[in-house]
């Protein structure tokens, strides 16, 4: 006792206590609720901690993007395009698909914490092996081991999931879990701005380009190590580990959740419909291609749109999902699908709406405003829909479930082979606007 008060102490002498209520902009912000007494003297540092962590993941994340970077280091190696269609479906549903069965080993753990740690230095490991993909292979190889590299990186990336949602139940009280993503977002998308800005400048300078990212790989890796460093500082107390048996029978047990939680399963089922946000962004951009003449010019626009949503939106949406997470899904959801439906009709008014290079971005970004939205507010509703144990068992069965719905909606991409981009996009929004009439259906659960 009189060390954790000590180091209490010595926390508040760096200002984290002033830190933490100037973020949550609250008097009261040592309220806590469904959070043990002990895990509440320590929330301010954990929520700073929690919030420099996922920078450092976001600002990994987003300078090792599978759509940017990686997709373009794949392209100067001269793999063949196949390599690059698997890069995004790989890095997300591999990160879902196998989480059914890591909830088993995870919830046999009283801390779980260093699961995360783990999980942050697997993504490291393997972005330095993608580093060294482009230093010796090409072709054929060089596509294959990126994808086993980022194969080990999704598979990372579940373990991250699993127990950070966890930690952040126990370690967070509600009405402040929404902020923690929102702030990272925020500055994670000033640095996203400067990626788009490098790449606007760097547009042409094609011989240096596998040296480039061998430094922003190198960096990103660097990000997930300080991750992991920062995550481990969390104070997380010891919780409950029962129901950790055989993975693939508790596993088979956990999906009767769908049958016998009727709540849970509306919500399942409502972000299945609301992953249209994530769809529809390739077909923007396939879009712009199609109708102007300088697509790849405008790549860098594209990220910063990217980068200034996450930098407009994240704390709005943070701290409106700490108040209703709900309401944020419908909102959301129902503006990812206007922002399509818009754009669609735009481009089909005349020739000359179509050509403009300036458009597409900038429905880029409404789309990604719209997309920060249905994200924290699914991430915040599954949190706060249970507690304890089974908090874990409602992440893994709704990330496994969702993992495999990327890759059957995934294939939606085949559909341009039969109808035009537009159409796609107009199946993508009324996806949206059932995910956002079933989320109002949901349970109001946040000021519980």
């Amino acid at each position: 006792m009189k060390l954790e008060r000590a180091r209490e102490k010595a926390l508040n002498g760096f200002g984290i206590e002033r830190a933490y209520q100037l973020l949550v902009n609250e008097e009261d912000a040592r309220v806590c609720k469904d959070i043990e007494d002990r895990a509440c003297r320590v929330v301010p540092g954990n929520f700073l901690l929690q919030i420099i962590t996922q920078f450092f993941t976001k600002l990994g994340d987003a300078i090792a993007n599978p759509k940017t970077v990686l997709a373009w280091l794949l392209g100067s190696l001269g793999a063949p395009a196949l390599f690059t269609a698997f890069l995004v479906p790989i890095r997300e549903s591999g990160s879902m698909i196998p989480q059914l069965f890591i909830a088993s080993y995870v919830r046999q753990r009283s801390v779980r914490k260093w699961i995360f740690v783990v999980g942050c230095l697997l993504q490291a490991a393997s972005v330095f092996g993608m580093a060294g993909v482009a230093l010796y292979l090409t072709d054929v190889q060089a596509g294959l081991a990126l994808l086993f590299a980022l194969v080990v990186f999704s598979l990372s990336r579940g373990l991250c999931s699993v127990a950070s949602k966890d930690v952040l139940g126990k370690t967070v009280p509600k009405t402040r879990r929404g902020r923690i993503s929102g702030w990272s977002e925020f500055v994670a998308g000033l640095v996203t701005i400067g990626v788009g800005c490098w790449l606007l400048i760097s547009n042409g300078q094609q011989e240096s380009s596998v040296g480039t990212y061998l430094i922003l790989l190198g960096i990103a890796g660097g990000l997930w190590i300080l991750a992991s460093i920062s995550y481990a500082m969390i104070r997380e107390f010891p919780g409950e580990t029962d129901g950790g048996g055989n993975a693939i029978s508790s596993a088979i047990k956990r999906l009767h959740l769908l049958r016998s939680d009727p709540p849970f399963r509306k919500f399942v089922i409502a972000r299945a419909l609301l992953l249209c946000s994530a769809l529809s962004a390739p077909f923007f951009i396939l879009l712009a291609r199609e109708n102007t003449q300088g697509a790849l010019l405008v790549l860098g626009l594209f990220v910063i749109a990217d980068g200034m949503a996450s930098l407009v939106s994240g704390p709005f949406w943070g701290r409106f999902a700490d108040q209703s997470s709900r309401r944020v899904m419908i909102w959301a959801g129902a503006g990812a699908a206007t922002t399509g439906i818009a754009l669609v009709l735009l481009t089909s008014i005349s020739e000359q709406l179509a050509g403009l290079y300036w458009l597409y971005p900038l429905f880029f970004f409404l789309l990604m405003i719209a997309h920060s939205g249905v994200r924290l507010g699914r991430k915040t509703y599954v949190v706060d829909l249970a507690g304890g144990n089974k908090r874990t068992d409602y992440i893994a069965v709704s990330n496994t479930i969702i993992g495999v719905l990327l890759l059957v909606t995934g294939l939606i991409g085949f559909m341009t082979e039969i109808v035009s981009l537009s159409v796609v996009i107009l199946i993508l929004a009324a996806m949206g606007l059932a995910g956002s009439f079933l989320s109002a259906r949901l349970p109001e659960i946040s000021d519980d």
